[in-house]
């Protein structure tokens, strides 16, 4: 036998390499690496910013425009408009002046922003930090009793509107907060704006914020009631952006391209912010345009892509973007390098790489208000669809600030242990609700919870979790933890329904139905039946137009989709999921796309509330399975169930 002496130096070499790939493929050492020198300068910049009373943002955009090397570095692309980091900062000045002068914007004073994405907001935003002010970023969407509230939890007395959605801003909102100011930043404004002197407030009204202190108010998208204001933090922003732009290498010469909601923490913070930090360029458009992302992706040159929710499924939706001279399929002409968000579906995830020639997805795993993340950048199929990895160094490092525990589906709280009241860790693999640690001793450190609120603050924080005392906060969410240290969304509490005395993940059935070639999207819930225990199965569909019989001048299909494709949906159900997690309802929903917010999140209780009752669900039609395949459910069907007619 031979031995390593008399082995040649080429066969040892290669040997070796095997052996540490090995190695390092098993315990996933080198992403540890990576993700910890994402964190650790990150956290030793944010310390020497607060050490020199800098952590305010407006810090940072005066470094950038006043140095050489970045003064004249393209900071915002918006439409056809382009401004250096030294134009940013010229024109920020001058609306923080306007601020102080004409408006009387007070240091520490919230004012709030009704805003579509634009230069002006971001003008804005810079310039309520420079004064030492606050900015609540309201969702553009609303209008009536959620605007109202909104603008009440924000203590705001001046709430400064994009005119686009000024509409919004009804006699019922002006009487319900009539010692509230609304003006429209109307373009012979933004004139009188740009005529004030550019003069720099005193570092008086900013240096003496703390990491605690309050950078902005965002707001939760109250899916399931009204939404709640997030109290966030400047260490919180400047962590996640920080570590956002180290994990994805963001460049001075990357354009970082969003289409997402800057109202929204995804947009804000971990788009924005996060390019601010990085010192590159930030490219954004009014809303999001599934038929014109891509252009806009080409046409500001971007290198990075912002998603969230059903976005990427939404592109993929759209038919090839062909040059009308050269006929050239431009779906592969860009130069993105990396797709980052949260929210891409394991059935669309590698579908949306191939088509558009997209290289890595860095999904993550946050809430706005929350005090941890995780993180995926992913190459390969080894994380598709995890929200979240790590290998054994980096996990022995956070594992004990991070813990996915048993859940009760039906008070929809942690599970504790009868004898030691304790809540129990799931098994590796089975699912829970994910928690992340809290400092016991001085939580406001970690989470500083929903600004007003104390009562829905509390909430989030669970005491006595593992030991007496300790304080864990609580996602919300279900997640499962594999073996091989990546972490899986399951479902958001309250949509994990029980049925036949089992509890369903929305998330899995909906991946499922999703997968299947005349699926365009699929929003699962459980909805209540008469005469029945539990919620059934329940998918409202969005089904391709080639499946029906025609489609419309809109290119959405019109009347009963083919008996063929109903039974193919059937069949594939009936093989992919187990008996008791069958959608055994499909509700077929008008138009391109299911309930949604404003970040392409699935909507549910609206859907949940209306069930299928035909009286209910308006023109949508509904199907039942029956006899291997989905047959048309109305009136008469509604009747022999709720008669006990039939027993599902």
């Amino acid at each position: 036998m031979a031995t390593s002496a008399s082995l040649p130096l080429p066969v040892l070499l290669a040997g070796g390499a095997a052996a540490a790939a090995y190695t390092n493929g098993r315990t996933q050492f080198s992403y540890d690496l990576k993700l910890l020198s994402s964190v650790i300068p990150t956290s030793i910049i944010l310390n020497w910013r607060a050490y020199r009373g800098r952590v305010n943002f407006f810090y940072r955009l005066e470094d950038l425009a006043t140095a050489r090397a970045s003064a004249n570095r393209a900071f915002v692309l918006f439409e056809d408009k382009s401004y250096t980091y030294a134009q940013t900062y010229d024109i920020v000045l001058r609306y923080a002046n306007w601020l102080k002068e004409r408006r009387g914007v007070k240091k520490d004073e919230i004012v709030a922003l009704d805003f579509q994405n634009t230069d002006t907001f971001i003008f804005l935003l810079f310039a309520l930090w420079a004064l030492g002010a606050k900015p609540a970023l309201i969702n553009y969407n609303l209008s009536g009793k959620p605007l109202i509230h909104c603008v009440k939890k924000s203590t705001s007395r001046l709430v400064l509107v994009d005119p686009t959605v000024l509409g919004n801003v009804g006699e019922d909102v002006r009487a319900e907060l009539s010692g509230v100011s609304f003006e429209a930043v109307t373009p012979e404004l933004e004139g009188q704006i740009l005529g004030m002197e550019p003069i720099r407030p005193p570092d008086s009204l900013r240096n003496e914020a703390t990491q605690t202190d309050m950078a902005m108010v965002i707001y939760t998208s109250g899916t399931t009631g009204l939404p709640k204001a997030a109290y966030v933090s400047w260490a919180k922003v400047a962590m996640a952006a920080g570590f956002t732009a180290r994990l994805n290498e963001t460049k001075t010469t990357d354009v970082f391209y969003t289409a997402m909601p800057l109202y929204h923490s995804t947009a804000m913070i971990l788009g924005f912010v996060h390019t601010l930090l990085a010192g590159a360029t930030f490219a954004t458009s009014r809303k999001f345009s599934s038929s014109q992302f891509f252009d806009e992706v080409r046409r500001h040159n971007a290198t990075m892509i912002q998603y969230v929710g059903e976005t990427c499924r939404y592109l993929l939706a759209t038919p090839p973007k062909i040059d009308p001279v050269t006929g050239e399929n431009l779906d592969r002409k860009h130069n993105v390098r990396v797709a980052f968000g949260n929210g891409l579906r394991p059935d669309v995830w590698n579908a949306f790489k191939e088509r558009f020639g997209i290289d890595t997805i860095s999904e993550f795993y946050g809430a706005t208000e929350g005090s941890f993340a995780t993180w995926n950048l992913s190459r390969n199929d080894f994380s598709m669809g995890a929200v979240g990895r790590n290998g054994a160094l980096y996990n022995m490092l956070v594992a004990h600030n991070l813990a996915i525990v048993e859940l009760d589906i039906e008070t929809e709280l942690p599970l504790r242990d009868p004898k030691t009241k304790f809540c129990r860790r799931v098994p590796r693999g089975e699912p829970g609700e994910l928690i992340f640690k809290l400092p016991a001793d001085n939580i406001h450190s970690r989470f500083q919870g929903y600004y007003g609120d104390e009562e829905a603050t509390s909430k989030k924080i669970m005491r006595n979790v593992f030991k007496k005392g300790d304080a864990w906060f609580r996602t919300g969410d279900v997640m499962r933890w594999d073996n091989q240290n990546r972490i899986f969304f399951s479902d958001r509490i309250g949509d994990t329904f029980r049925w036949k005395s089992e509890n369903v993940s929305t998330a899995e059935v909906a991946h499922v139905l999703g997968s299947h070639p005349a699926v365009l999207e699929a929003n699962v819930y459980g909805v209540e039946l008469p005469r029945h225990e539990g919620r059934a199965g329940c998918a409202a569909v969005v089904l391709k137009p080639d499946v029906f019989a025609r489609v419309g001048a809109t290119g959405h299909g019109e009347g009963e989709p083919s008996a063929d494709t109903l039974k193919s949906i059937a069949q594939h159900v009936l093989g992919g999921l187990p008996k008791y997690a069958l959608p055994l309802f499909l509700r077929l929903v008008s138009g391109d796309s299911v309930q949604i917010t404003g970040t392409n999140k699935h909507q549910k209780h609206v859907l949940r509330t209306e069930g299928v009752d035909p009286k209910k669900v308006g023109s949508d039609l509904v199907y039942w399975l029956r006899d291997g395949t989905y047959q048309r459910f109305g009136p008469r069907e509604w009747r022999v169930l709720a008669g006990g007619q039939v027993k599902l």
